[in-house]
């Protein structure tokens, strides 16, 4: 069969705010080959992305995303990694390239679980999905007290780990930071398991993130991630000398296999985390965990979005027993809620796991959909070579 259609469709909340909650928009995409449709998910700037795949040749490394993807044969899991390369090869001076075969890749992954009866973890060689322990992945309230209670809220709620992230932290005094993390651990209780996301705000000084480390450990911090840029490789491995036993954490702003590997390498990282969303996809996602694996990294996903991300972004590490932790999105706006029909719930035990249906198992909502659907028309030549598609009747 050949892949006969790529549908993206820009969705979004009616007001976006300025704050780091990427789940106020999103774009989805939609292939179909033959009687087959898969749904993917990118992390990236909707419009941004739908450009990079209608938009004119520039030149011979620089096509549209979707001049390697239609027409392509699609029979086989072989057949979504050769088509891959083909994208990257033939927009690789298109930097949008690889958000934008994220969500391409991901929906080739659910079609052909769809075609072959499979989920998508044993299509990647896994004979097993361990369950894991998702974390609330929060933002910092604008107060401490506002961490306070959002602390006491997950915790009275059962999640037995909980990041918190963004916000004001690491953008004023270290006590302002300090109170921060104390009114965090308080709202946990000491048994809680408590993870900081800088969300990059050091950008590579070292200095500043080290006037933290003392409130870190205090607080019994497991991970501080994304403390610098991605490519910071030197601040990351100078600060994790100086935090004891405190890990760092970071990836997700890797849009290549390539760049995860650095980090793996060369920036002392505790943990890897990898957004399916934006890398490349499940495709990239398994060849880092594979590489975190073999290097005594644990691997963790970046997803803050819906649980069609979610279930896209545990794939690739379903099957690896000892990584047990799960970034899980708790406070989401209702786009990131209303995108699917079904959700990946906690069981009894506060774990999650994988469905056991064929792809990624998670079915887009396209009723509800209607009413985040952003109308767009790119005219060049006062020609339209991209305007909205209609959501289908059925996913």
């Amino acid at each position: 069969m050949k892949i006969e259609a790529i549908d993206c469709y820009y969705l979004s909340m009616p007001n976006i705010l300025d704050t780091g909650d990427g789940s106020q928009d999103a774009l989805l995409i939609r292939v179909q080959a033959g009687e087959y449709v898969g749904w993917g998910e990118c992390e990236a700037a909707p419009l941004v992305s739908i450009a990079s795949l209608v938009c004119p040749m520039s030149h011979s490394a620089c096509k549209p995303v979707r001049a390697s993807l239609l027409d392509q044969e699609l029979n086989d899991t072989a057949d979504i990694n050769r088509i891959g390369n083909l994208v990257r090869e033939n927009s690789m001076d298109l930097l949008q390239t690889d958000h934008t075969q994220s969500g391409v890749d991901i929906a080739m992954w659910d079609l052909m679980g769809k075609k072959l009866d499979a989920p998508v973890y044993q299509l990647l060689g896994y004979k097993k999905s361990y369950p894991k322990t998702p974390y609330a992945s929060l933002l910092f309230g604008d107060t401490p007290q506002e961490t306070l209670e959002k602390a006491l809220r997950v915790r009275a709620d059962g999640y037995k780990a909980v990041k918190f992230g963004w916000g004001p932290f690491g953008r004023g005094t270290v006590a302002e930071d300090e109170d921060q993390l104390h009114a965090a651990r308080e709202g946990l209780s000491q048994d809680g398991l408590l993870l900081v996301d800088v969300g990059t705000v050091w950008g590579d000084d070292v200095e500043r993130a080290s006037q933290r480390l003392k409130a870190f450990q205090e607080t019994g911090v497991t991970w501080v991630e994304e403390p610098f840029v991605s490519g910071a490789l030197d601040s990351y491995r100078t600060l994790a000398s100086m935090g004891g036993d405190i890990k760092l954490a970071g990836g997700e702003g890797c849009h290549n296999y390539h760049m995860a590997q650095q980090m793996i390498d060369h920036a002392a990282l505790g943990c890897v985390q990898i957004d399916a969303g934006r890398i490349g996809g499940i495709s990239i996602c398994k060849r880092v965990a594979d590489y975190a694996h073999a290097r005594g990294i644990s691997y963790v996903n970046h997803t803050f979005t819906s649980h069609l991300a979610l279930s896209a972004s545990i794939q690739a590490y379903a099957g690896l027993e000892h990584d047990t932790l799960c970034e899980y999105p708790v406070e989401s706006q209702s786009l990131g809620v209303d995108m699917t029909q079904n959700h990946i719930e906690r069981d009894a035990n506060g774990q999650i796991h994988l469905p056991e249906a064929p792809g990624l198992g998670i079915r887009p909502d396209l009723l509800a959909l209607e009413k985040y659907l952003v109308d767009v028309e790119i005219k060049v030549h006062n020609q339209v070579i991209y305007r909205t598609p209609t959501l289908p009747a059925t996913a």
